[in-house]
């Protein structure tokens, strides 16, 4: 069946010189942003539903009396940002909301992916037993040179990649950590299916990847992305360090809690 092509509501007339005299002078809006505001609240207010193919660039320019090279630099900023995906020669549609995970939970990326009805792929890059740089070994409470594994994995939605995992684990509390098949259950849940994690810490970074990981996310190297440490114990026995990094306009990162100390479910 294919997408459902929105009708383009009529923008709101102009005021009359009269209403323009009396009222307060409006700021100025750049051009190209009154064109984001208006794709934008029609996202918001789901008149256009993701899927939903966007009012081509002419439609655009003669809807809006906007030159095509205004029209051109909304639509592409608003793909840059993730709201709304464009195909070479078919069309602009609006994006799948991002993904969100929870800053205060280790949450499953497989499941959460399925949840909403898409397909999850783990493809693993590496699994090694390297020895501890001091970085990582005064991270998991080793000595420099000792034994450590390694894990370097990519997470796909839709055969798109949104998150590059690079993992080291204390091969004293998870000896069997390189034997498991992470194409079938991800490190994080192996982890947390295996051990008692009683403590972790997380911390974000804006940053932007490196030619090896802009490759392996399929991304340009100048886009921004989120950076999220995260370290876990159990009982004062640091058990795993990971950075994972997700392509910013592929990924958000949030959490909703109560004042009072108690978490907020659904």
């Amino acid at each position: 069946m294919p997408p459902r092509k929105p009708s383009i509501p009529n923008p709101p007339k102009a005021p009359s010189r009269t209403s323009r005299s009396s009222a307060a002078p409006a700021p100025s809006v750049a051009l190209y942003q009154q064109i984001k505001d208006f794709i934008a609240t029609r996202i918001q207010n789901g008149t256009w539903r993701a899927g939903d193919r966007l009012p081509s660039e002419h439609e655009l320019v003669a809807q809006f009396g906007m030159s095509r090279m205004t029209v051109n630099r909304a639509l592409r900023e608003m793909a840059e940002q993730g709201r709304i995906r464009r195909v070479a020669g078919v069309g602009s549609f609006v994006a799948d909301e991002k993904p969100q995970a929870n800053l205060l939970q280790i949450v499953s990326l497989a499941e959460d992916i399925r949840r909403r009805g898409h397909d999850y792929q783990c493809k693993v890059i590496t699994v090694e037993r390297i020895s501890a740089t001091l970085e990582i070994g005064s991270a998991l409470g080793l000595a420099t040179g000792e034994s450590v594994f390694h894990a370097v994995c990519v997470h796909l939605e839709d055969g798109v990649p949104m998150q590059l995992e690079d993992r080291y684990v204390n091969p004293r509390i998870v000896p069997g950590f390189a034997q498991q098949d992470f194409t079938r259950e991800q490190p994080s849940d192996f982890l947390v299916r295996t051990v008692l994690l009683d403590e972790m810490e997380h911390v974000v970074d804006a940053v932007l990847p490196n030619r090896d990981q802009a490759a392996l996310l399929q991304i340009d190297p100048t886009e921004p992305c989120l950076l999220l440490s995260r370290r876990t114990w159990a009982r004062g026995v640091p058990i795993t360090i990971v950075r994972c990094l997700h392509p910013g306009a592929r990924y958000r990162l949030g959490s909703r809690f109560r004042t009072d100390g108690n978490s907020v479910t659904a």
